[in-house]
Formats: C-alpha cells, structure tokens, sequence
C-alpha cells in the first residue's frame, strides 16, 4: 500500500465507539478497510471503506450511478445539472449504441463550450474537468475512458458546493467546500506553491489524491495567466481544480449550525425519496444557505459519505462525526 495513502477512519471509529453498546469490532489487519460488528442480540453487521449495512443495496447502487441518479432525480422535480451521458468507443460498440466520444463532441459543441465532464461512477472528485475547447475536450474524456466506460457532459453551474449529511430523518453535518487553491506571496513561483500544499495537507494526515503534476492544476494556472514557474502576487488566489472535494485537497467551512430549516427539510427529503437512510447530498447553490433554497442544483448524492477529510479539520467536526457514526451503529444493531 503506498504510504501516503489515506487509511479510512471508519474502522478505528467503530472500534473506539462499540463498547458504548456492548458491540465487539473485527477488522480484516492486512488491508484495515473491511470489518464485522458483531452486537450483543447476535447480530452481525459489515462495512467496507465508508460502506455500512444500513442502505439498501438497490438504492446504493443507483447513488453510485450519477446518470442514473440524475433520471430519478429530475423525475421527481429536483433540479439536476443539465447534462447527457455518453460511452467509450468499446462500450458503445458493444451496446450497438452511437453515444460515443465523437457524439458527446457534438452535444458539448451543442450545449456550448466550456463544459464539465465527469466519470459516471467516479468518486472524490477522480478527473472532473472543465474543459474550454475540442482538444481539451478529447484528451480529458480518454483519461475518464480509461477507468470508467460512461462520461457525463455538464453545462457549468455556478454557486457555492455544499455537502449535507443526513442520517435517518436528520440532518448530521453541513460544510461548504471550496477547490483546491493556492494563495501567493510574491516570493515563490506556483509550481513551489502547489507542492508546499500539497506537502501540508500530507503533513495534517489528509493528503490530496492529485499530485504537481495533474494536469488539471497546469490547465486552471494557464486559464488565470500563470505558469508552474510564474511568481503569484502576494494575495493572489487561484482556484486549480474545477470541483471542491475535500479529497482532491479542497477546504471546508462548517455550516451545521446555519443552514436553514428549508435546505435540511430539502436534503433529508431527497434522501428518503432516494431510498437512503445515510446519505450525503452534494448541492450547489447559488444563493445563502442560511436562506429558502432560490436557485439550487444536485450535483450528487453519495449512499457513503467519506467524512475522512472532514473529520480533520478540527475537533468540532471530529466531535460530529463521531456522534454520527454512534447513531449509524444504533442502526445497524436493530
């Protein structure tokens, strides 16, 4: 395993919470990503990652699903990001369908330059791109081609990225998130930047799934007018990644205490009509979350929210998480 990954922190959370009721923890030692809870009424439980026995698997299927989720969505009237799907030249053959790279070419040149393009079944924010024209547009898709068989194309929508997780009829945690970003000093060049970044958040045991040389970080430096060797204003800051997961060495703020009741009522409704009872509902909204949802889109949903970066970034949130993960395992020994 590399070293620098980030191990999940869901199995040291279940051990350190399962004796509060009388739950026992097994976790497989090679890997440290699987586990079994095993309650006291003989109830045995497993969870994998940031998976647990408590969603069905139906549901959790299509949230994994983001074309899928998005028809089911759009069905029952929440705003989705206007988009299509399209497939590999392999897959599409093999379907005997004509959705392929060259047809999600035409819709994108349809919908008008740029677009957002997106792997289907991705997860933290793995080559979400913006792209501004035809040779961005083929070299970003192959990379999405080469893991995953479906490409979503996006229109951009703008606003701020919120997660809101909900468990069982209530709102756990709310947190803004911005993209990864550097600030300058008027001193070191970008490409310095960018490293001593990326070296920080290692250094605060999260670090980021990209590396110095992602290719989106050079495209988003080009785009304001910089290259890996310009020096960057002191308070100049540049937003280098097109999606805001924490993952991908995103920030979060903390909005638990401030969103509105209508915006809870909005998540914990798109996760029962989802078919969830845990849930983290990405929105993005163009207007105050403090407020009556305005204008507001679903980017996604996920049927297992990774709180893992979350958790770090200070104790409050270490606080949250943990409560919730008490109330998952309340759940899962019923």
């Amino acid at each position: 395993m590399n070293k620098k990954m980030m191990l999940p922190v869901l199995g040291g959370i279940f051990k350190k919470l399962a004796p509060r009721l009388g739950a026992k923890v097994i976790i497989e030692p090679t890997w440290g990503i699987v586990g079994q809870v095993s309650f006291p009424n003989g109830r045995k439980r497993y969870f994998r990652y940031t998976s647990v026995d408590l969603n069905t698997l139906g549901a959790s299927d299509i949230a994994q699903d983001k074309d899928y989720a998005n028809f089911f969505l759009a069905k029952m009237g929440y705003p989705v990001i206007p988009g299509e799907a399209f497939y590999s030249c392999a897959w599409a053959a093999a379907i005997g369908s004509r959705r392929d790279i060259d047809a999600a070419y035409r819709y994108a040149k349809q919908i008008g330059f740029p677009v957002m393009v997106k792997p289907n079944s991705g997860s933290q924010g793995a080559h979400v791109r913006r792209v501004d024209n035809k040779k961005e547009f083929y070299s970003a898709l192959r990379r999405i081609f080469r893991d995953d068989r479906i490409a979503l194309v996006q229109r951009i929508v703008r606003g701020q990225d919120y997660r809101i997780v909900v468990l069982d009829d209530k709102v756990i945690s709310a947190y803004e998130r911005t993209p990864f970003h550097i600030t300058g000093d008027g001193i070191a060049t970008a490409g310095s930047l960018i490293k001593n970044k990326l070296k920080r958040l290692a250094a605060d045991d999260r670090p980021a799934n990209i590396t110095s040389a992602d290719p989106r970080l050079l495209q988003n430096l080009r785009r304001a007018g910089f290259s890996l060797g310009s020096v960057l204003p002191r308070g100049r800051q540049i937003a280098l990644l097109d999606n805001a997961n924490l993952s991908t060495g995103g920030d979060s703020v903390d909005v638990t205490p401030l969103i509105s009741p209508a915006f809870k009522k909005l998540a914990i409704k798109i996760t029962r009509d989802m078919g969830l009872r845990l849930c983290g509902v990405d929105l993005m909204v163009d207007g105050d979350i403090r407020r009556a949802p305005g204008k507001y889109w679903v980017i996604e949903i996920n049927a297992a929210p990774g709180l893992d970066h979350y958790i770090k970034t200070g104790p409050a949130q270490q606080k949250i998480v943990e409560d919730m993960y008490l109330k998952v395992l309340q759940a899962m020994g019923k």
